[in-house]
């Protein structure tokens, strides 16, 4: 395959996730507006999401025959569906990532006869700012150069981490599950904050930045979170005296447990999604 900026890129399904990346991609010069294609639902869905020079559509199959890359953003459900559509575009020198939720490699590959690389990604919403995460693993026809286009194109909005797919279903309960559980403990901090007499734009930033600083302590140190909580807490003083109360009111369980439902909950859908 050419360089990254030379490849033609197809994104089908420019919803939410799809419009981020689109925009990150158009940001960093990765991919040209004119090697850009993208699909919606119908006519004028989304379409405030998407900068002006992109070249919009509703013919999945008319993007997938320009694209040398193709991102598919649809839901799982509809995963099969699309992927039957855009069969006869796809040979073993296209390139498929798909970011459905829980949908395996394998599921794709038994729907195509040639042999076409796969690649499954989880990405997470705060590639919205170029913080996200985004876990990648390789279906059996990926090579190593296929792994590395992904990277380059998931690492404009944020950090890329290529692990095995049996870990894909975890990392959908962590990573992108995660940050819904972040905004309650941010919203849950402000409103601490409030009810000791801060004014709620105060205690929001207060309790934002104040999270963003904590979790790049822990990035760019390479330190353990524990390790670090015991840098902030002194001999008898108020940081031990909040982190009982976090112990007596359950919030590590709580927050383990959060993780392991909606890890099982993505085990659930991929279940799901293999019957069909």
């Amino acid at each position: 395959m050419a360089k990254v900026s030379q490849l033609r890129l197809a994104v089908l399904g420019a919803g939410k996730m799809g419009g981020i990346l689109i925009e990150a991609f158009l940001k960093q010069g990765l991919v040209t507006p004119k090697n850009l294609y993208a699909t919606v639902g119908h006519p004028g869905a989304e379409r405030k999401n998407l900068p002006a020079s992109v070249s919009v559509g509703t013919d999945n199959l008319a993007a997938a025959k320009k694209a040398d890359v193709i991102l598919l953003c649809v839901k799982p459900q509809t995963v099969g569906h699309v992927i039957d559509e855009i069969a006869p575009a796809l040979n073993a020198d296209t390139l498929l990532i798909s970011i459905a939720a829980s949908v395996p490699t394998d599921y794709i590959e038994r729907r195509l006869s040639p042999k076409v690389p796969v690649i499954r990604a989880m990405p997470n919403t705060p590639s919205m700012v170029g913080a996200g995460i985004t876990a990648i693993s390789k279906g059996k026809h990926t090579a190593e150069k296929h792994l590395d286009i992904a990277k380059k194109l998931f690492d404009a909005v944020g950090k890329t981490v290529v692990v095995d797919e049996k870990n894909m279903d975890a990392i959908t309960g962590l990573s992108a599950s995660g940050p819904a559980f972040i905004y309650i403990i941010l919203e849950s901090l402000a409103e601490g904050g409030v009810k000791v007499g801060l004014s709620r734009e105060l205690a929001t930033l207060l309790a934002a930045q104040m999270a963003l600083g904590a979790a790049k302590m822990v990035v760019e140190t390479g330190y353990h979170p524990a390790l670090l909580k015991d840098t902030v807490t002194t001999p008898a003083g108020c940081t031990i005296d909040g982190i009982l109360e976090l112990e007596e009111g359950g919030l590590r369980v709580t927050l383990i447990k959060a993780v392991v439902k909606a890890a099982q909950r993505a085990k659930e859908l991929l279940i799901t999604n293999e019957s069909k």
